[in-house]
């Protein structure tokens, strides 16, 4: 049965929450990483598992990279769906931890 839907760890949330501030807009791998505080390494391959399951498209820049003075960039933005799938994956994925009060030990006030 293929994924649905990506595991939610931490640097997949950071990245899905760089996409929801301007859901619609496109972003770039480094841009992304910045926003999120992530480097590439780990960026790239959140990416990658995104598009694979529809959340995320992207398409390649087209520049001359002569022209520009920088190689082509790969923009990424997310799907219609996929705005919806990672609003509930974030929610879903945040649960407040609750505050256990420690039990005093026998000898102890």
């Amino acid at each position: 049965m293929p994924e649905q839907s990506p595991r939610m760890t931490l640097p997949t949330q950071l990245v899905l929450r760089a996409f929801l501030e301007d859901p619609g807009a496109e972003r770039y791998g480094l841009e992304i990483g910045d926003t999120a505080g992530l480097p590439s390494g780990t960026i790239h391959p959140i990416l990658a598992r995104l598009e694979r399951l529809g959340w995320v498209e992207s398409r390649w820049e087209d520049v001359d990279p002569s022209e520009v003075g920088r190689s082509a960039r790969r923009y990424y933005r997310l799907t219609t769906d996929g705005i919806e799938l990672a609003r509930n994956g974030l929610a879903r994925a945040y649960r407040p931890q609750r505050r256990l009060i420690p039990r005093p030990q026998p000898g102890q006030t």
